[in-house]
């Protein structure tokens, strides 16, 4: 595991970046991550040089949630997201960056703090083309 900046990720490539509010959770688990990563082939095929997905919570959390399902992490069947390779797993543990952007969430009131909304966005040499 290692840092990363935003120039690293984005300057002189197209990247895809989605975003879940957390890493383990049902609907981002069964869901929004897997059609990323069996759409992984087709999205870099169009030119996509990384498929990278963000979540407000450690860096730990998500390099297990990313390696789930490679038979390299607990491989809960339902849980199962297998992203390997094919889907960069990145850490915002204090949503610094969901806040730089504006997407943070308010889930105190639910015992989560602060997460993201979920999204997924196009950029393009660091510019933001479409979400």
């Amino acid at each position: 595991m290692k840092e990363i900046t935003t120039d690293a990720l984005c300057k002189g490539k197209k990247v895809v970046l989605l975003a879940v509010p957390g890493a383990f959770t049902p609907t981002c688990s069964l869901k929004h991550l897997p059609q990323f990563v069996e759409k992984a082939d087709e999205i870099k095929g169009k030119g996509v040089d990384t498929i990278a997905c963000i979540s407000v919570n450690d860096a730990f959390v998500m390099d297990a949630w990313g390696k789930v399902g490679q038979g390299k992490g607990w491989g809960y069947l339902l849980l199962s997201v297998g992203a390997g390779d094919k889907i960069m797993m990145l850490a915002d543990g204090n949503a610094q960056f969901a806040k730089a952007i504006g997407v943070d969430l308010d889930l105190t009131d639910k015992g989560l703090g602060t997460r993201s909304r979920r999204y997924a966005m196009l950029v393009d040499d660091q510019v933001w083309i479409q979400s």
